[in-house]
């Protein structure tokens, strides 16, 4: 049987999402897969132990798909989980007991058994990012790991900047060294910006994001900003297909994966 669920997350104490391996065997440092399957593997207990990752060859007791990956420092409000077992499993009571047994910054909800077909990454329709900063030129206590832009930001002007990158495109120019898949092209169906008094929250919504996109398009966003560049400079840069181009690549605190949609 399959199940999948949702798990919420704060980054900040994971070195990302997915185990990190060396030679095919785990490395000794959390992630929020290592934390999910070391949970699931307490409590189920009559399962197929032999349970092998095809591609490292490392067996692991009950393998976890996500339906994307979160770099370090990166959150989640609606991560997808799926993963196999023989077991048939009661929702409520599996639930309580993955929350009670899960680092406190981890959590659980919404387990349902889903069609031997679905598959956590592949079936995925859409992903929906948010990126939240402080705009202001003093730091308050409260502003938690939260990046601080001294500057001033206009919205008018950063949500035209964003609107050039609505639609299909190779998006080579926000992509870090990192990515796998040699597919650069993304489509996104939504980018916009907003600001709640001091804080300034953007939405970026696609069918699938290369490796620290989010992160490079609001770094680009806050070079156009910062050196009063015309919105259109965006456009450039999209179109230029060249790391190069684009502005650095923020820090991930303040980015959060809020829904994916099947």
């Amino acid at each position: 049987m399959r199940y999948a669920f949702r798990v919420q997350y704060i980054g900040k104490n994971y070195a990302g999402s997915q185990l990190q391996l060396c030679n095919g065997k785990p490395i000794d440092t959390p992630t929020i897969q290592g934390e999910l399957e070391k949970a699931l593997c307490t409590l189920i207990k009559s399962d197929n132990r032999s349970n092998d990752d095809v591609v490292t060859g490392y067996k692991r007791p009950i393998k976890t798909i996500f339906s994307g990956r979160t770099d370090r420092g990166v959150n989640s409000k609606g991560q997808i989980v799926h993963f196999d077992t023989e077991e048939c499993i009661v929702a409520s009571k599996f639930l309580y007991q993955m929350n009670e047994i899960l680092p406190v910054d981890i959590s659980v909800d919404n387990l349902k058994e889903v069609p031997e077909t679905f598959h956590a990454q592949k079936s995925a329709k859409s992903r929906h990012y948010r990126f939240e900063f402080i705009n202001r030129r003093c730091k308050n206590a409260f502003d938690g790991d939260l990046m601080r832009v001294k500057f001033e930001t206009d919205i008018d002007r950063m949500q035209k900047s964003l609107s050039y990158l609505l639609g299909e495109h190779d998006f080579s120019s926000f992509k870090s060294s990192g990515t796998l898949n040699p597919s650069k092209v993304c489509t996104l169906t939504r980018a916009d910006c907003k600001r709640l008094g001091d804080l300034v929250v953007i939405d970026i919504e696609g069918n699938r994001f290369l490796y620290n996109m989010v992160r490079t398009i609001v770094g680009t966003l806050l070079e156009i900003e910062g050196h009063k560049l015309p919105p259109e400079h965006m456009k450039d840069v999209l179109e230029a297909r060249d790391r190069t181009k684009a502005g650095q690549t923020v820090s991930p605190y303040g980015l959060t994966l809020l829904e994916v949609t099947y």
